[in-house]
């Protein structure tokens, strides 16, 4: 075997533990390399500082404006319509006693004059019958002894005078009575909702002339739950008392003309059943001089028909700490910063929840940081940034105002 054919299957070898030997000698020269535990990232998160406050409980409804007392105007006397006032007519103010519409009086005043003649003649009658009863009595009494019995004194007769007379006097008050009704009066100070006659129209007895409604004060019909008069200073009603008594106060606000306006009224009552369907419970608000002009005169009249939004300034409750309505999860529970900046679960006890604030009576300490901020994955004791906001609670800001 000669030199080259040994080289033949020697020198792969060779190159096989030369490459052995230098990966080996790689392996053992390269440096010890020690992996960076993983760096996590505080997440950034908006808190609130939690302190008790005394809070007036507000409880919210909506409802449409209705007068207080409406009423159908119609006439009791027969006749022709000559003549009807200048507010008479939709929308037009009067005061009780103001004459709305009057009709022809003649026909009246003939059977008036009629009337007075029949208690004249009724009066000579019975002054004749008086006369004739004491001349019939002496006539008795000097040719029998004793009183003289009643149809000897002609007793019947007088009364029959005497009752005829009356019934004359009835009937010329009656007469005066349909003279007086041909002037159709307001019965109260009020507003003309609709009108049904005017002049030259014949009007008979029981035709509705006109709808008006009274305007000393307006109602609100307002709908509540029954756990919201737990919020409420408004005791329930009994038999034996009086239901026209100031409850507590209510704003009511609407937009009119363009505008947001508001008036002031007060509870006056809870109506007589729960509501079967809703299974809702009304409350009356009453607002006094619904159309008096406001100070700055440019507040609007409280108009019938008018949908409004109403505040009831409920009780007063101590102790409570508020917080959004978003920072509370499931219902119990919130998430609270400690003092190295991690987020922990924490039982709370809720007073009221609303649609936009929580009212919790338990749970938490004055100066505690809780979470605002919606998180979707939250474990508790991770580690979070937080930015201390001061949260505007609109609802609170509205009471302070109307105090």
């Amino acid at each position: 075997m000669n030199l080259n054919h040994k080289l033949k299957y020697i020198l792969p070898v060779a190159v096989i533990l030369v490459s052995i030997l230098g990966a080996l000698v790689i392996v053992r020269s390269k440096p010890d390399v020690k992996p960076n535990p993983p760096r996590i990232t505080p997440k950034l998160i908006k808190t609130i500082e939690v302190r008790q406050k005394q809070v007036q409980m507000v409880v919210r409804s909506q409802g449409s404006v209705r007068a207080r007392t409406e009423s159908a105007l119609v006439s009791q006397v027969a006749g022709l319509v000559t003549s009807v006032s200048p507010s008479f007519v939709a929308g037009g103010f009067f005061e009780e006693g103001d004459i709305l519409v009057s009709q022809d009086p003649r026909d009246y005043a003939f059977i008036l004059t009629q009337a007075k003649h029949q208690v004249a003649k009724a009066a000579l009658a019975l002054e004749i019958e008086k006369q004739q009863s004491e001349i019939a009595r002496e006539e008795w009494l000097r040719l029998n002894t004793g009183e003289p019995p009643s149809l000897a004194s002609r007793k019947p007769q007088l009364l029959e005078a005497r009752a005829a007379l009356e019934a004359a006097r009835a009937g010329e008050q009656q007469a005066q009575l349909n003279m007086e009704r041909t002037s159709i009066r307001a019965p109260f100070a009020g507003r003309v909702r609709t009108k049904n006659v005017d002049v030259g129209q014949y009007v008979t007895p029981g035709m509705a002339l006109a709808n008006v409604y009274a305007i000393d004060y307006a109602e609100v019909r307002l709908s509540l739950r029954d756990e919201e008069l737990a919020f409420l200073d408004m005791p329930f009603d009994f038999r034996g008392k009086n239901l026209n008594r100031k409850g507590p106060r209510v704003d009511l606000q609407a937009r009119f003309a363009g505008k947001q306006h508001q008036w002031q009224g007060y509870l006056t009552h809870i109506e007589a059943e729960v509501d079967s369907r809703s299974r809702m419970i009304h409350a009356v608000v009453r607002v006094d001089n619904p159309y008096g002009k406001s100070v700055d005169n440019q507040r609007p009249p409280l108009t019938v028909g008018l949908f409004v939004n109403a505040a009831i300034h409920g009780s007063t409750v101590e102790n409570l700490y508020l917080l959004p309505r978003a920072a509370l999860r499931n219902r119990d529970e919130v998430l609270v910063v400690d003092g190295d900046n991690r987020l922990h679960f924490r039982k709370v006890e809720s007073f009221r929840v609303e649609s936009d604030i929580a009212y919790i009576s338990s749970g938490l300490s004055d100066g505690e940081q809780v979470c605002v901020s919606v998180i979707e994955a939250v474990v508790d004791g991770m580690p979070v940034e937080p930015i201390l906001e001061e949260y505007k609670f609109s609802n609170i800001a509205m009471q302070e105002e109307s105090k």
